[in-house]
């Protein structure tokens, strides 16, 4: 697996993020940028480009919605924290985001509820390490990564503290927007519950997401080659 590549030693924070060459694409976590070039290659793309196909379709008429890479998903560290002082901007090869409040022009300032990942040779480790930590610490819902070199998935859902896996993390769209319409964003601050024992799925198998009630994905429509 490859290590992420980043840059000198230091803090960076989203207004030097803002000011880098468009032709480049860094994630920032923590103040640490982490290079996304090369782009990834032709499977990659076909697998993000399934993922986001299936959500789409199936998010036309209900109230998430559904985003893929590059967008900018800005993660501040407490709810007042200034645009230019946050240190945590990623780009999830494919999200979704129940909480309308938390779209913006730019994007998205709070977790998504869903963060779907395929792994490159670029990237793997940061998306195995950083990001898991990353987003069970600010409140994904369900993180998805992708093995393509493998044929697997992993599936982690969040369980909030005193409910079991199941119960945790199971919620309908409806139920799932108005509790997000209610509550404070869920920032890098705040830890409202941890990752139990990630799911394993292959080609032959079939996702159930207990975040979007009703929707499943065929695995074999995700690994074709």
């Amino acid at each position: 697996m490859g290590l992420p590549v980043r840059k000198e030693d230091r803090i960076y924070t989203y207004a030097d993020y803002l000011s880098w060459p468009d032709d480049e694409r860094w994630e920032l976590i923590d103040g640490v940028a982490y290079n996304m070039s090369p782009a990834p290659g032709r499977q990659h793309h076909e697998i993000v480009g399934t993922i986001f196909n299936e959500l789409f379709q199936y998010l036309k008429v209900k109230p998430c919605k559904v985003y893929v890479s590059p967008f900018d998903v800005r993660l501040p560290e407490h709810p007042d924290e200034q645009e230019e002082e946050i240190t945590t901007v990623v780009q999830p090869d494919v999200s979704v985001f129940c909480d309308e409040s938390k779209l913006d022009d730019r994007g998205a300032r709070g977790a998504p509820d869903i963060a779907a990942e395929v792994l490159s040779p670029n990237t793997s480790v940061k998306d195995l390490r950083e990001k898991l930590l990353l987003y069970e610490r600010v409140g994904v819902r369900e993180y998805w990564i992708v093995d393509p070199a493998n044929r697997i998935m992993w599936v982690y859902r969040l369980v909030e503290p005193g409910k079991t896996g199941r119960e945790g993390s199971r919620a309908g769209e409806q139920e799932q927007a108005e509790h997000a319409r209610q509550n404070k964003p869920r920032l890098s601050g705040q830890k409202i519950g941890t990752y139990g024992k990630p799911e394993v799925y292959g080609p032959e198998d079939t996702l159930t997401s207990r975040v979007l009630e009703g929707f499943s994905l065929e695995l074999s429509s995700v690994f074709t080659h």
